[in-house]
């Protein structure tokens, strides 16, 4: 016999710390985080995925974001540019300092960064209420559904949340190359019910990169491999060498393309807050969110 269990019943944090607890991978603190922060701004500052992302969030030149986790500014940069103001609120001084450095030599002048933590008390951090909140691939938390509460808490007119799915960014062939079991964690469909819970009703877009990475050299790639196992022995560093090289090829500049068996995709989730005359103004390019 079944216990009559409804949706009710469930509680979301605990089955959010469960997943956590079973995933193959282990969250990596601020040390880490410092010591890749060049490397991590580098890759992504080409990347597809931020035009990607942009085209979903609503903004103008008198909008205030605040971008919780922002790392070395892969949005907040950009944005920048495009909005009046942004505060960059990150765990990781080594991710702060090359944002600071790569908006110096961008000439930007309209960011403030932030050390701080989703834990952290972010009145004490002086953090005021923006129009739009963003947490881009930056909710690998303790407590979800407090990190979701403080973005809907200091957001006047809506929160913008990009979460994987399973199983990005990490690719699970790799694992199951090297002979290690893929876990995955919790993705975003955690995120989408506990959202549900908070009697937080959000739209989904998903965000889909293609099959192909493209790395500066087979050192760059098996760096940024390795940055998805603990501890890995000699001979997993081999077997993992084997699979990137038996999985990509050279182009003539010197550059490795790697493809993956699964493209990297992500959910971005989004919902509204009152705003005044019931609308969300978009840039001139798009139409506004009614």
């Amino acid at each position: 016999m079944h216990p009559q269990i409804t949706y009710d019943d469930l509680d979301w944090h605990e089955l959010w710390q469960n997943a956590r607890a079973k995933k193959s991978w282990t969250p990596k603190g601020p040390a880490d985080w410092d010591n890749k922060a060049v490397s991590f701004a580098e890759r992504n500052s080409t990347s597809p995925f931020v035009d990607l992302v942009l085209q979903h969030i609503p903004f103008d030149s008198k909008t205030t974001i605040l971008d919780g986790g922002s790392g070395p500014g892969t949005l907040s940069l950009p944005l920048a540019g495009l909005v009046k103001s942004v505060t960059a609120l990150d765990y990781s001084k080594g991710m702060l300092e090359v944002l600071r450095d790569r908006a110096q030599k961008q000439k930007i002048t309209n960011i403030q960064t932030v050390l701080g933590s989703w834990e952290d008390d972010w009145e004490a951090l002086q953090i005021k209420k923006h129009d739009i909140c963003i947490a881009c691939r930056s909710l690998s938390v303790e407590n979800l559904k407090e990190a979701l509460s403080k973005l809907n808490k200091y957001a006047k007119r809506a929160v913008f949340v990009v979460d994987r799915i399973t199983p990005t960014p990490f690719d699970n062939a790799a694992f199951e190359a090297i002979n290690r079991p893929f876990r995955s964690g919790p993705d975003y469909i955690y995120t989408i019910n506990t959202l549900y819970s908070m009697n937080i009703h959000p739209n989904i877009n998903i965000i889909s990169l293609g099959l192909e990475t493209r790395f500066n050299d087979m050192e760059a790639a098996l760096e940024s491999y390795r940055w998805m196992f603990k501890d890995l022995t000699g001979v997993e560093e081999q077997r993992l060498t084997e699979y990137i090289t038996s999985n990509s090829r050279p182009t003539r500049s010197g550059e490795l393309i790697l493809k993956r068996p699964t493209p990297q995709r992500w959910a971005m989730i989004w919902w509204k807050k009152e705003a005044q005359n019931g609308q969300i103004l978009l840039p001139s390019h798009k139409k506004s969110i009614t």
